[in-house]
Order: structure tokens, then sequence, then C-alpha cells
């Protein structure tokens, strides 16, 4: 799950990365009027999120007044983030991310067997959602919850991020969200009083020291790992799911040398990266690329454009296999990297692995649908399948 997020109105992919070509050769630093500055160079945009003292997480004044509003680390700056980024971050450990492997295997497998038993059907719905939401859900110790209300209330809160941190929240993202805290609640109370050997079990009775975390800061915690760690697999998997599109033989290549798939998966976060941009708040009066910037002015940092940067990468609008050196910033950088990379990698790379085990190919429906370079994964993605022999 990545510690970043914004949101983009959706574009067709062609027109989309037109504009950021656009932008990096004529405007690398630039904005509407009454919009942040987008910043689409890799350069630029990897030293703004690397900078996290100029450029500050803090990007939402009406959460900063909000007495009820829940901290959480992805709009937070040092200390408190460095507090509840290192709490959570024993979860996702090499070690811990290699426990998963074999319930991520068996539930990945299941998912697959299933839908490659038709030759049609919902790519997210029925396969690259439920994966990720199961895995983060049975570390939570919420197996047993309804995974289609998860992704309800994942989507309904996601798509609707950037009136939440700068603007006025939907009645239904209020309501997803509330719906989200009164199911937690109800297991935060009872575990408080009778330990669990799972995450939010470990979270309700570590000692910090402030004390023990308060039912905010828990609902915090299970709010970005079930829709964060939701949206960066799924959309690492629709991804995936494109280039096979594009690339029957790339499938076929695959299918015959898995070794292949790391490769493939690097390669598929820059071309195709889980989240288009991510928001920062200048801290005080900066310069980007010699652009006076003003304490206060909200920055776009265009990680998707960055991904297709000429200066950076050779040949970036084709999808190079085996490409290296592949610096992408697909998981953002500094402080508020995306914490869950390894397991969005590895959710990646097995998906990846069972689609070649069961399919003999892929394709979209609709490989032009615009939803499919809007911010986060698409809510639908229909696909024709032709399972393997």
């Amino acid at each position: 799950m990545s510690d970043q997020t914004t949101a983009e109105s959706p574009a067709s992919g062609a027109e989309l990365y037109a504009e950021y070509e656009e932008l990096r050769a004529n405007r690398p630093v630039s904005r509407n009027e009454g919009e942040p500055w987008r910043v689409a160079r890799y350069e630029d945009v990897r030293h703004v999120l690397k900078t996290h003292a100029d450029f500050s997480s803090e990007v939402s004044q009406r959460m900063q007044e909000d007495e009820n509003s829940t901290t959480t680390m992805l709009f937070t700056d040092p200390p408190a983030h460095d507090r509840l980024r290192a709490l959570v971050s024993s979860a996702f450990t090499p070690r811990q991310i290699a426990a998963q492997e074999e319930q991520i295997q068996a539930r990945c497998d299941a998912l697959m067997q299933s839908f490659a038993a038709s030759e049609k059907g919902d790519l997210v719905t029925a396969f690259a959602a439920p994966l990720p939401v199961g895995v983060i859900a049975t570390m939570l110790g919420v197996e047993d919850g309804d995974f289609v209300e998860f992704k309800r209330w994942s989507d309904t809160i996601f798509t609707d991020i950037g009136e939440i941190l700068i603007g006025t929240p939907s009645p239904e993202a209020i309501a997803a969200g509330a719906e989200m805290s009164a199911y937690f609640l109800e297991r935060i109370a009872p575990l408080r009083e009778n330990p669990q050997r799972h995450l939010l079990s470990d979270l309700v009775h570590v000692d910090t020291a402030e004390g023990r975390l308060t039912d905010g800061e828990l609902l915090m915690f299970c709010f970005l790992l079930l829709i964060a760690g939701n949206e960066t697999t799924t959309s690492l998997i629709v991804g995936c799911a494109r280039m096979f599109d594009q690339h029957p033989d790339l499938f076929a290549r695959i299918k015959m040398a898995p070794d292949l798939i790391p490769e493939f998966i690097e390669e598929t976060l820059r071309f195709h990266s889980p989240f288009k941009a991510t928001l920062r708040k200048a801290a005080r009066d900066v310069e980007i690329a010699g652009q006076p910037i003003a304490k206060g002015d909200l920055i776009l940092p265009l990680i998707a454009s960055a991904n297709r940067d000429e200066s950076v990468f050779d040949r970036p609008a084709e999808f190079i296999l085996d490409r290296k050196p592949n610096p992408h910033l697909a998981f953002g950088l500094g402080i508020h990297s995306c914490l869950g990379a390894t397991l969005a990698r590895m959710e990646g790379r097995i998906a990846v692995a069972s689609m070649a085990r069961y399919l003999d190919g892929i394709s979209l429906c609709d490989p032009h649908m615009p939803e499919l370079d809007g911010f986060g994964a698409p809510a639908s993605v229909k696909v024709e399948l032709r399972p393997a022999a």
C-alpha cells in the first residue's frame, strides 16, 4: 500500500501521456489557476518526494482543523509520521512478508482457477481486488469479513480522496467511512480484553511512549492497510493484464519462462504506475526547476510522467521487458515510500504466475476505457479469457 495519494480525472492513455510529454518539454513546473503546481520531470519529482522538510505531507487544512479527524501517516510529517510508521512497519519486514507467501499463493490459485473456468468476466471483481483485500483482511484478523463491502468502502473513499483532503467529502464517502469505522470498532473492543495472534491485535496491545494507541489511531491503520493495500495491488494486476492484451507474445514468453516475471512486474510498475500522482505542500518559499513556489502552495508530483521521462529512460513509451536500470518511482521515495512495496511485488508476481498457469491468453473487452488511466484501480475491467488447455 502506498504512503501517497491524490486524485486525477480520467483521460485516455494516449491523451494523458501526450500531455505529460508536453509538460516535460515546455512546462515542467506549471499550474492552472486555482490548482496545485504540476511537477512533470523525473529529477524534480524525485526531489519533491525525498525532501520532506521542504515539501510537507500535511496537505489538508480541513483535517488539521477538524478535532474529530484521525491523523494518518500518509498526511503527517515527522515526528508524528515516524512514530506511526514505526508501529506498523514490523508487519512489513521482508521476513514477515515472506511468511505470507503460502496463503497468498493458495488464495491466488483458488481465485484464478475459478475465474479461468469462464471465457468472460470482470478481472477486478473476480481476481484483482479479492486477492489483496483478502490478504490484508487476513493479516488484520478479519478474514471472516464481507470482502465485497471492504471493496465498496475502499472504492468510495479512495475515489473521493481529493475532496476528502482539500475539499468537501461526498455524503457517500462520509457514509462509507462511518460504516468502516463501526465495523472495525466492533472488533477492536473485544481485542483489548482477549488478545489474538494477528496484526490488529498486536497494534491494540503495543505500548508506545505516549501509551497505547487510541481507537482513532487504530482505525487509521485499518483504513490505510485495507484501502491502500487494495488499490496498489489491484492497479498492478490490471496493469499486467493491459500489457498481456497489448502484447500477446509477451504472455507466451512468460508462460515459457516464468523467471521473467520479476522483470515484467518492474516494467509494468513503470509503464502503468498504480498511482499517477501524489500531493505535497510547500513548507516554505522554495524553487523547483527555477520556478518560485510560495509557502503553503500545493504541489502535484506527477509520478506517471516521471516514469516516462526521456532523460532517464531510453525509449520510455515502449515496454521493454529486460529494462536495466529501471529506477521508476511507482512506489514513491523517501520517508513516505510505499510501506507495502515488497508485499505488492509478491502479490503481483504470484498473480502473474497464476495467470500463466491457468490461462493461454487474456484480453480486455475495452482497452481504451478512460478509467484505466484514472487515479488508482478502476472499479471494473471486463476481459475475455482463453483457459489453458
